[in-house]
């Protein structure tokens, strides 16, 4: 069967990458076309575009790239119709995914959809949307499911989410090695998660190194995305004891002792690995002004979504200060401090429902097309 796979950013590309070994597995003929990034096209299958080309963050950034975005929803389309896939499968990324859904619906396609937009935390109108162009939504976060079917009365699929997967099928790093091959002494780390995209790790990372100096018997270390070139990190990186590594993360966070991470999937990676952190967050001035007053959460972490409580500080906007900054990571480094949010997590990896996602939810597609 055939399968177009659509992933806007590096969350969707992990998630995305395990699904196709999932559906590779379960179809052995499988055919897939995606957009995604280097993990997916690790797996195999037919790269169309690469997510970096696609990710634009906030509401101003979107505007200004208005053009390069409907010129792609554009090649999209055409590229779906010259295949005439069995079903397109959408991982999150809605701006783009829920137009193509509409299309993909009206044309009599198949559509499914993997990892829901988070219509939970803004623009909830979006479940008319959802109700007439996804045929299957399959949900990751526990408190999903209540929202779609009692609120909403629409059927999903919690499947658990894919990130206890990834995690306990990476390969176990060898801390010395690690170390040895990435010029680290042996100091304790403190791993700095600045995001993905440009704007946002342009706004983090300058505020993340400001304690670097407060800190002088650890070393920061920065998990460089993959969809970045060391170039561009390279003029942040006049402190001396601060570091850089690319597309390392998983590897960083499991030596790591402490973390400083910008809000996204990453919060729960980083929980994942048992390492403490504070979730830091600083968009452009405009785009903060229309998130506040449509985003009625009352975290943005997925860690605290999920619990439905403060497990790991949140610094947002004028909050997110070097002062900030350094009174919480002081905190994460005493050990009763620590233990309190490392019990937290044990509670958090528990509702998550366990591990097999990317196998559930593969088996469900192939279900659903034959």
């Amino acid at each position: 069967m055939k399968y177009y796979v659509i992933a806007g950013e590096a969350s969707g590309d992990l998630h995305g990458s395990n699904l196709m070994k999932a559906l590779y597995k379960e179809d052995p003929s499988a055919e897939i076309r995606f957009w995604g990034g280097d993990l997916m096209q690790n797996v195999g299958g037919t790269l169309v575009k690469h997510y970096r080309e696609l990710s634009f963050m906030g509401f101003i950034e979107v505007v200004f790239n208005l053009k390069t975005i409907l010129n792609n929803i554009k090649i999209c389309k055409k590229d779906i119709q010259e295949f005439q896939p069995d079903v397109v499968i959408f991982i999150d990324y809605p701006g783009f995914n829920m137009r193509i859904a509409k299309w993909a619906k009206e044309l009599g396609m198949k559509t499914d959809y993997y990892i829901s937009p988070q219509i939970w935390a803004w623009k909830e109108n979006r479940i008319t949307d959802i109700k007439r162009d996804v045929d299957k939504m399959y949900v990751i976060l526990p408190f999903e499911k209540d929202f779609y079917e009692k609120k909403h009365h629409y059927p999903v699929e919690f499947v658990g989410h894919p990130l206890i997967d990834a995690i306990q099928n990476r390969t176990i790093v060898d801390e010395i090695a690690f170390r040895k091959e990435n010029n680290l002494d042996e100091k304790p780390i403190i791993a700095l998660l600045p995001g993905s995209r440009k704007q946002e790790i342009t706004k983090m990372l300058s505020v993340m190194l400001s304690v670097v100096n407060d800190f002088p018997d650890y070393q920061f270390v920065i998990a460089g995305a993959p969809s970045q070139e060391y170039s561009f990190y390279a003029p942040f990186l006049k402190t001396k004891n601060s570091h850089f590594i690319s597309n390392k993360t998983y590897d960083l966070l499991s030596v790591s002792t402490a973390a400083l991470v910008t809000s996204g999937t990453a919060t729960l990676e980083t929980a994942l690995f048992k390492v403490p952190e504070v979730v830091c967050y600083k968009g452009s001035w405009a785009s903060y002004q229309i998130a506040k007053r449509i985003v009625t959460l009352k975290y943005i972490s997925l860690v605290n979504l999920i619990m439905d409580k403060e497990v790991v500080t949140e610094l947002i906007q004028d909050n997110c200060t070097s002062k900030n900054i350094k009174i919480e990571l002081q905190k994460l480094l005493e050990p009763n401090y620590r233990k309190q949010v490392l019990e937290n997590y044990n509670e958090l990896e528990k509702q998550l429902g366990g591990s097999g996602a990317s196998e559930k939810t593969a088996k469900l597609i192939v279900r659903n097309i034959v």
